[in-house]
Formats: structure tokens, sequence, C-alpha cells
């Protein structure tokens, strides 16, 4: 496992073997803004180029109705990334947001999705909405072209697509991580997220919608960047037997008792 910073986005990676592969259904939108990035042009360029390299390419980069520079691609470990050149007198976003495509047979999932969302997260809203017209077939009129909304300071986005054009769906390959305080937290949590039972294991669950989350006690971090061999050989025999993580039970075998 690592953890890593990129644009103030953090990330943590998993060697998990051959088990998920990413697929399109979550990608990472990186936003080039020129009232706040020099040279906001040429550095998407750059990143293209690398991010491309090797990967496959599903929007070329380029100009759109959206955005005077837009692209979307897999890289070469299969993550997906979309680039946009964004509005400079637009509303200020961070430069990595998460980004979430529901591919449904009815082609309208992402606003009931999100709505969930926002009802789970307490610190939470919504920026903007568009959907699609008539006429633009298959995407069916009133779905979600794009919306954006805010769970606890995380900024993410989200769309709808139809099954007639695409062939994958969300799974485990990419997760969110709720650091939680407290257990009650834990708990609130895990019972409104959790919806597929089968997937529970290690604090990891999967919602109603087929996204994946870790519910995850902050003190367990602190525990394993503290703790010596035995106390983390300890805590981590006590966290792979747990489906919902149990703070309590998480410290007691930290300290042996």
């Amino acid at each position: 496992m690592i953890s890593f910073t990129l644009a103030g986005h953090e990330f943590m990676s998993i060697s998990a073997g051959p088990y998920f592969k990413p697929t399109p259904a979550i990608s990472f939108v990186v936003n080039f803004d020129p009232a706040h990035m020099e040279d906001a042009e040429k550095k998407i360029d750059e990143v293209w180029a690398k991010l491309s390299e090797g990967g496959k390419i599903m929007m070329n980069l380029g100009e759109y109705p959206f955005s005077k520079r837009y692209g979307w691609c897999a890289d070469k470990y299969g993550f997906s990334w979309q680039l946009i050149l964004t509005d400079p007198e637009g509303e200020p976003r961070p430069t990595i947001i998460p980004s979430l495509l529901y591919v449904t047979p009815e082609g309208k999932m992402a606003e009931k999705a999100t709505n969930f969302y926002l009802s789970v997260f307490k610190d939470s809203k919504r920026g903007r909405l568009v959907r699609y017209p008539s006429g633009m077939e298959p995407n069916r009129e009133g779905a979600i072209m794009f919306t954006d909304f805010m769970l606890e300071g995380q900024w993410f986005s989200a769309m709808d697509g139809d099954a007639a054009q695409h062939d994958f769906a969300f799974n485990e390959a990419v997760s969110f991580i709720v650091n939680c305080e407290t257990q009650e937290e834990i708990d609130h949590y895990w019972e409104r997220l959790s919806a597929v039972p089968e997937a529970e294991q290690c604090g990891w669950l999967k919602d109603e919608f087929g996204v994946s989350w870790q519910i995850v006690p902050t003190i367990m971090n602190e525990m394993m960047k503290k703790g010596g061999k035995e106390e983390v050989a300890r805590m981590t025999q006590a966290f792979l037997k747990m489906k919902k993580f149990d703070i309590k039970a998480l410290v007691k075998a930290y300290e042996g008792k």
C-alpha cells in the first residue's frame, strides 16, 4: 500500500492482484484553469501526452462545445482521466475531481445517486446541474449531462450513460475512503451506504449504485504509523476478521489486551 498526493488530491494505491480492473465508470477530471494556472493550455497538452502514452483514448484532445480544450483517456495502467481547460470566469474547483458515470439501461441514474449521497453526508451541497436536451440520442432527454457536488469538502462530478453506448460498470478497483473520528460516524455511514452484504469486508462496502467505499477510523491510521511490528500485526489480525470496523476492538488488539 502506498499513499501519495497529486495537485492537492490524496490517493492511496494497493497491490491487490488480478481481482479487479479499472473501468471508465470512475475517472478523474483534471481542471486546467487559466485564472489560477500559468500556461494552462500548454500544460494540458503536456499532461495529456504523458497520461495517454501507451493507454487508450476515449475522446481525442480537442475543442468541444463545453470547452476549448478537452480529452478523455485511460492511462497505461487502466485508470481514466478527463483533462479540461476550464472557463476562467466559472466558479473555482479543485484541480482534480473524481467523476462518476452511471451506466444503466434507462440512462437516468446520476440524479438519484447524487441526491442520495447529499443526504448521507452532513456537509454537502450541489454545484452545477446540466441536463441532456432532446435530440442527443442515445442519451435520454432530461438525463444528467453534468453535475458536480461536494461531500465533506471533497468535490465530485457525475453524469448519466446509456448501456447501449457503454459496456462497463463500477467495481472495487476504485473506491472512496471516508475517514471517521468516532464509532458513531462509522455506524452512520455503514448503515446508510452498505447495500451489498457479500461485498462487506475489512471496512469496505458497496452502495446500491455499485460504488465502493472504505469506512475507516482515523485512529487506525495513527496506530499503523506509530505502532511497532507486534502491535500492528495484532491489529491487522483483528481487522482482517471484521466487516465493519470496531474501534474499541482495534485498540484492544493493538494494546494486546
